[in-house]
């Protein structure tokens, strides 16, 4: 059974498709028009998350998260020049939980009985790649506001839902049914069927719920996203009532994090070529390490703007795309590394055989490189091909080759070039 998708008042542009949610903020002047760079890369990323739902149908998270990576390299540029596209896709994790990807100022708010936690893609130095159990009320996204300010979630759910299709608003909430049905569905609706081509992405159409007990609506949200009020959208966000906030973070792991992420823009320069897209490359690599095309290895270096460099992906799924350096262990967040720059990176393991601050990824030119930090148990790799683990030194860097795998603890990690060759995956 499909949950019930309510979009909430606001300026940017929201999306259902093939059972996910995709949010795009607005940036432009006024609403959003169907030439607007936010419904551009609307369009664009729902084809995506229905292609990657397509593929794997009974939970395509991981592949939502991968292909939305590839994405943001291949296609925001061109689409949103010189300006950030932020957005955030909520879908179904192959667990049956939820996985959220984020990107830029949108965050993710997961209410369950009484706690509240959110997760801000501004606060990742390039993406946010989580998936979490289907809280007890609901998780949502929202556009923060120029102030970085998100609303809280209304304390009851309206009557809309959003079935499928693009509707103006500023976030949307998917509601749990007090967790008593099953975990979000990637499959089609009942009844549904697949759409040619052109009409893959209608209008939104704006459903009542199906017959169940009624419940008071408080009239917070926008039950007919398309007919929104013509008033300010941030405006209308920062009014809706909510639950009571979770407990405020800790504000200087908040100020790390936020300068680590300011600070990791993507500004390193390096010798490099352009490919036939313009995109910078590496220039050993005879394909780009952006789109994944052919690069002329004739034509004459020059100083680039070095794009991320891969990524990392976790035995489970996750993905970190390695646009800085970075600090792995149990808990980073509190390490020296984390203090001089380093992007922490958290990493559960039962196995008591990680240490707080285990390992560390540095890109160097155009290499990412891994190194143990003295961690109790040792730092292994294994190359693609091989079967037998080698233990690093400390403090000895290695350089990681596509298909590489790390392991530390009982946690392994794998490293993935962005773009395969030829042409992208």
């Amino acid at each position: 059974m499909d949950r019930q998708v309510e979009v909430v008042v606001g300026g940017h542009a929201v999306a259902r498709v093939a059972g996910a949610v995709v949010v795009v903020a607005h940036r432009g002047q006024g609403r959003p028009t169907p030439d607007s760079p936010a419904m551009l890369a609307l369009a664009s990323l729902a084809e995506v998350v229905r292609e990657a739902i397509e593929s794997e149908p009974k939970g395509a998270g991981v592949l939502v998260a991968r292909q939305a990576t590839r994405w943001l390299m291949k296609h925001a540029e061109r689409i949103s020049p010189g300006e950030p596209i932020d957005f955030g896709i909520l879908s179904v994790a192959e667990n049956g939980g939820v996985a959220i990807f984020l990107h830029g100022a949108v965050t993710a708010v997961l209410a369950g009985d009484g706690t509240v936690e959110r997760w801000r893609g501004g606060d990742a130095a390039f993406t946010v790649d989580r998936v979490a159990g289907v809280p007890a009320r609901a998780v949502a996204l929202f556009v923060d506001d120029a102030k970085g300010r998100i609303p809280e979630l209304p304390a009851q759910r309206g009557i809309g839902w959003l079935v499928e299709g693009i509707a103006q608003a500023g976030g949307a909430i998917v509601w749990s049914d007090e967790a008593r049905t099953m975990a979000l569905s990637g499959l089609p609706r009942e009844g549904t069927h697949r759409r040619d081509d052109e009409e893959r992405l209608p209008t939104a159409r704006i459903d009542q719920d199906p017959p169940r007990e009624p419940e008071p609506h408080t009239g917070s949200q926008a039950s007919t996203a398309t007919h929104g009020p013509g008033g300010d959208p941030q405006h209308a966000q920062t009014e809706l009532s909510g639950t009571t906030p979770a407990p405020p973070p800790d504000p200087e792991l908040q100020r790390r994090l936020e300068a680590t992420a300011k600070a990791t823009a993507l500004t390193v320069k390096v010798m490099g070529f352009k490919c036939a897209r313009a995109h910078p490359s590496d220039p050993r690599a005879a394909f780009c390490t952006v789109c994944g095309m052919p690069v002329d290895q004739t034509q004459a270096l020059i100083e680039v703007i070095r794009p991320p460099l891969g990524m990392l992906v976790l035995d489970d799924g996750m993905t970190y795309v390695l646009a800085a350096d970075a600090v792995i262990g149990r808990d980073p967040e509190h390490s020296d590394a984390a203090h001089r720059g380093l992007v922490p990176l958290r990493v559960e393991d039962s196995s008591g055989g990680m240490s707080r601050a285990h390992a560390e990824i540095h890109l160097l030119n155009w290499d990412v490189t891994v190194v143990d930090r003295g961690s109790t148990n040792g730092t292994r790799t294994r190359l693609p091909g091989y079967r037998d683990w080698i233990r690093l030194a400390p403090n000895q860097s290695m350089v990681l080759v596509p298909g590489a795998e790390v392991m530390l603890g009982n946690r392994v990690l794998r490293f993935e070039l962005t773009a395969p060759p030829p042409f992208g995956g």
